[in-house]
């Protein structure tokens, strides 16, 4: 599989527009050469550069968008998706501060952080609502569901940092 966005290239400097500095609307998304077997879609958007200790005192990085359930048919996200925990086709979304896309914010004082966009093709749905538990507890509950039923993945890679 592999995975695009319009606004920047892999691993180039993700524009302003998309970042907490800027407007914070999601970026375009597209993927080609998903497997013909791919039921649903999830894509998990994280900061490896940034930790934050969970509830589970365990340190974890930075989640900036956690979407799962988008249907086997689709083959994009479109810039500016929605906020809310569910949105159209029953697809289900949280980020570390709430239920919608959180833009980058590395800081200007030191390097560029790298955003992770990663999707992966499963072959099934995944059953865990978007609601009633804490960000760490719902990340976990979605990468337990996918485990077993991963059939492909592709990665995008953006940097930023804050302009001084």
């Amino acid at each position: 599989m592999s995975l695009t966005s319009t606004a920047w290239t892999d691993g180039a400097t993700i524009p302003l527009k998309y970042t907490q500095a800027g407007a914070e609307v999601s970026p375009p998304l597209a993927w080609t050469n998903a497997p013909d077997t791919a039921t649903s879609f999830v894509l998990i958007v994280h900061d490896p550069d940034a930790a934050v200790n969970s509830q589970t005192n365990a340190t974890e990085d930075v989640l900036h968008w956690l979407v799962w359930n988008i249907p086997a048919a689709s083959r994009s996200l479109p810039e500016a998706v929605p906020q809310g925990p569910e949105i159209t086709d029953g697809i289900r979304q949280i980020s570390q501060t709430g239920p919608y896309y959180r833009g980058p914010a590395a800081p200007a004082n030191g390097p560029a952080h790298h955003y992770v966009f990663e999707l992966y093709a499963l072959d099934s749905m995944i059953d865990v609502e978007p609601v009633g538990k804490s960000v760490p507890e719902t990340r976990a509950a979605v990468l337990a569901a996918m485990a077993g039923h991963v059939r492909g993945k592709a990665v995008l890679l953006g940097t930023y940092k804050r302009a001084e």
